[in-house]
């Protein structure tokens, strides 16, 4: 009963972290589950994306009812990620759990650098006759009261992106939610705005994917999970509400530091063949 309280604050901890950094409690979940309660790499997985779905839900509901997130465009590039999540999971359970600690280390160090870089702001057009315009992945956003128009660009090589991105979803069990933004922010050049809320959308959709293949093997254990998805929820929901006060600049660089520290021990742990 003890392991399950402290397993339930950890989840919290991990919601709030999540939250505040954008990163999804994920990345702190499988290291917590992995090094701190000694879950096999594979169950650890299986709850992190059950966290992912109830987090992502949440927040996605809010977003849509603003008019930030674009469904079309969410929903076009759902079938890359979903196609790459349904891999990933699939090519996960092939895979030794230190080899997977060891990419998901490397996947989360990539994630603080992208998450620290500076966010480049885009209103692009629609050109005429363009593939963009075709698929209709154009939109509008509110802006301080105005709606701002936007289109898409370069949507094949976003939508190759998205299908790496699902497929680390599926693969490592987080939301990867920094590589959907880098995909529809630097490639497709949408509004941040946009990106941002459009890729909580549909995180969601890829963890269910991802996670039905888990639960198939029998890797989604309810003792693990139900304190795991309560927590990140409370957690999450914690974060947003203190994202509105905090100084998010001072934040974002000491999450990084903690988060590079985390993947640092999951690769050392990895490279010792220390995950079961």
């Amino acid at each position: 009963m003890s392991e399950i309280i402290i397993l339930f604050l950890g989840a919290i901890s991990a919601g709030l972290l999540g939250s505040l950094t954008g990163l999804g409690g994920g990345v702190i979940i499988i290291p917590l589950l992995t090094l701190g309660f000694g879950v096999p790499m594979h169950y650890a997985i299986g709850a992190s994306l059950i966290s992912v779905i109830g987090t992502s839900s949440g927040a996605a509901v809010a977003f849509v009812k603003e008019g930030f997130t674009n469904m079309r465009i969410g929903m076009f590039l759902e079938i890359a990620t979903t196609a790459g999540a349904i891999v990933g999971a699939l090519v996960s359970g092939m895979l030794n759990p230190n080899t997977i600690g060891i990419i998901f280390a490397s996947i989360l160090l990539l994630t603080v650098i992208l998450n620290l870089k500076g966010k480049p702001d885009h209103q692009e057009p629609v050109i005429k006759g363009s593939l963009e315009e075709k698929l209709k992945l154009y939109g509008t956003f509110p802006d301080k009261g105005i709606l701002k128009s936007y289109s898409a660009r370069n949507t094949v090589p976003g939508f190759f992106m998205m299908m790496f991105a699902g497929a680390m979803s599926g693969l490592l069990g987080i939301g990867s939610g920094a590589l959907k933004v880098l995909a529809m922010d630097n490639m497709m050049k949408l509004p941040f705005k946009v990106s941002t809320t459009t890729s909580n959308f549909m995180i969601g959709v890829t963890a269910v994917a991802s996670a039905l293949i888990y639960f198939q093997r029998g890797e989604i254990v309810p003792v693990i999970v139900a304190p795991v998805l309560i927590g990140v929820v409370v957690g999450s929901f914690i974060g947003s509400k203190t994202l509105m006060v905090s100084k998010t600049k001072k934040l974002k660089v000491f999450f990084a530091i903690v988060i590079t520290i985390l993947s640092v021990y999951m690769m050392y742990n990895g490279i010792n063949k220390s995950f079961r």
